[in-house]
């Protein structure tokens, strides 16, 4: 494949506009037009940052187990700093908030959302009403508040199991006044958009979250290969008609906060990066989470940062 090949394919994958593309590459937009256009060939270290991207959108790219080991530990080694994560969010109103914020901003946006990071605190913290935005995008914001502090607050006060109550809870909090099946799982058949991954058939979905609901609550020494594992697997069952991808973030959230790790902030700019890896590893047959994981990490990294106020 040639260099203007992978790099339509980034940009198709990504879903970024050449002159984003561009700045990626620290090159002009021209520079970049013709590089895609095939009238001139990049550099040798442009070639290597193309062909970086092209691995990670593609999911192809491949984490070496040290660099993965590495990372992990980076995260593990961050909790020693921080001896209990969620009441340090509980009782400071300002780490508090800004997790509410970032984790309702970037969940909604992933799916759709198209309200600002400002627009989402002023629906949040002021119950400002925005004329032009829709009733839904009003009501997945403060739903997706109340999900998480419901969360928080369960996390805090109870035995930390994980159970098929307090999930169906959540997606009744979520989708209130949304959907009228707000808190039950589908009776339909599903698919992802966008990926060509088969989901469960309803029918199967009770006891399929029965098993996975065992297998979050079952001890694993290695927290974030757990984490990705069921993230994956919760995703590929998709036992909601609406609201998996929130769901399946919010139990993410509490599955590292019951390890003394903050809530996974995956950001809204990593969204197709993250439909990669989840794809790469709810399609592989080795089970390969690496990729998953090692975005798992970052995301962890992110929540470390506002617990610093950084």
């Amino acid at each position: 494949m040639t260099t203007a090949q992978k790099l339509k394919v980034i940009q198709q994958l990504s879903g970024l506009s050449q002159e984003k593309l561009a700045q990626k590459f620290g090159v002009s937009f021209a520079t970049l037009n013709s590089w895609i256009n095939g009238k001139s060939v990049p550099r040798e270290k442009a070639r290597e940052q193309i062909e970086s991207l092209y691995l990670d959108y593609t999911g192809q790219k491949i984490i070496p187990p040290g660099e993965l080991a590495a990372k992990k530990q980076s995260v593990m080694d961050k909790c020693k700093s921080y001896p209990h994560v969620l009441k340090l969010i509980l009782e400071n109103p300002d780490i508090h908030d800004q997790f509410i914020l970032s984790l309702t901003y970037h969940t909604n946006r992933i799916e759709g959302s198209t309200l600002t990071e400002a627009e989402t605190s002023a629906i949040l913290f002021h119950d400002v009403a925005l004329p032009d935005k829709s009733l839904i995008e009003h009501l997945e914001v403060k739903n997706h508040q109340t999900a998480l502090q419901y969360l928080l607050n369960y996390m805090y006060t109870g035995s930390g199991q994980i159970d098929e109550a307090s999930i169906l809870s959540l997606h009744r909090m979520l989708m209130n006044s949304i959907r009228p099946d707000a808190g039950s799982y589908r009776s339909h058949s599903v698919r992802i958009v966008g990926a060509d991954v088969p989901t469960a058939n309803y029918v199967k979905v009770p006891f399929l979250m029965n098993s996975l609901i065992d297998a979050i609550n079952t001890p694993m020494e290695d927290v974030v290969s757990h984490i990705a594992e069921i993230h994956s697997r919760f995703e590929q069952i998709h036992p909601f008609s609406d609201g998996n991808g929130r769901i399946g973030r919010l139990i993410v959230h509490a599955m590292a906060l019951r390890k003394n790790l903050p809530p996974a902030v995956i950001r809204q700019e990593k969204k197709r990066l993250y439909y990669s890896y989840l794809n790469k590893a709810q399609q592989s047959r080795h089970n390969d989470l690496s990729l998953l994981e090692y975005f798992m990490c970052d995301a962890l990294l992110e929540g470390f940062g506002l617990l610093a106020r950084e």
